[in-house]
């Protein structure tokens, strides 16, 4: 499975529209080579570069599995955004506090259609039960 973006290539630098400092908009995100078992997806964005741990970002579950491709400054439908380590369940763009971070975008293909009661708390240890392959996606992104 490909990850990839309109927005910025792997490694690279997140422009400014989709952090604090811009609009603070989801990048474009697209996907390839789909394991043919899979029933949906999952994402989530981390900064594992923040002072006090690994950061959230965005946690998206549920997207259906016909889902290639999320527009800039959208979700697909049907899916469901989970609450985030700024305490809003929305897209919260790079904003780190010093230096230069990383963003780690994180597909995961899954062998379940849907998820309840799923928090932040419990993100990971669900997906990853569930994960039949996972792509990455890695932007940087320091202040101006």
């Amino acid at each position: 499975m490909k990850l990839s973006s309109k927005d910025f290539e792997e490694g690279g630098n997140i422009p400014s529209e989709h952090t604090c400092d811009g609009k603070n908009v989801s990048p474009q995100l697209s996907w390839e080579d789909v394991p043919e078992e899979t029933k949906s997806f999952a994402l989530s964005v981390r900064d594992p570069d923040a002072p006090g741990g690994t950061f959230l970002h965005w946690l998206i579950c549920n997207i259906p599995k016909h889902i290639r491709n999320i527009e800039r400054a959208s979700v697909p439908k049907e899916s469901v955004q989970v609450t985030n380590d700024f305490g809003k369940r929305d897209y919260g763009g790079p904003c780190p506090p010093s230096g230069t971070h990383r963003y780690c975008f994180t597909l995961y293909a899954l062998d379940t259609e849907r998820f309840e009661n799923i928090t932040r708390y419990n993100f990971f240890t669900r997906i990853e039960e569930h994960t039949i392959e996972k792509a990455e996606l890695m932007g940087r992104y320091r202040r101006r």
